[in-house]
């Protein structure tokens, strides 16, 4: 799944109030909405994309999890938005955690 710039399909700065945002999905709802645009598709798939980008930048918790997580957003929704971002796809060594030997600790 292609990133999505949320900000950029409503047409707001990255530090815009709820009020900001709120304002640019009403205007850009209004504009594309399917009862306004009969019959045409490019604009009913642009009101989906305007009223997903506006679920996620109007709930705070979802905003802060997608300003955090950038292009892996999409990743971490579609696996069902467990818990928090999972780290372990991005550094090395095992599932798990590193393994560790007991002899190794005999010496300490």
């Amino acid at each position: 799944m292609d990133y999505k710039d949320y900000y950029k399909i409503l047409g707001v700065e990255r530090k815009a109030s709820e009020g900001d945002i709120r304002k640019a999905y009403r205007k850009l709802a209004m504009q594309y909405h399917p009862d306004r645009n009969p019959n045409d598709k490019q604009a009913e798939e642009r009101f989906k994309e305007i009223n997903e980008a506006y679920q996620v930048l109007s709930d705070s918790t979802k905003r802060a999890h997608y300003d955090r997580l950038g292009s892996d957003y999409s990743n971490w929704q579609r696996r069902g938005a467990p818990g928090d971002f999972n780290w372990g796809d991005y550094v090395g060594g095992s599932p798990g955690g590193t393994r560790v030997n007991m002899e190794d600790l005999e010496g300490l």
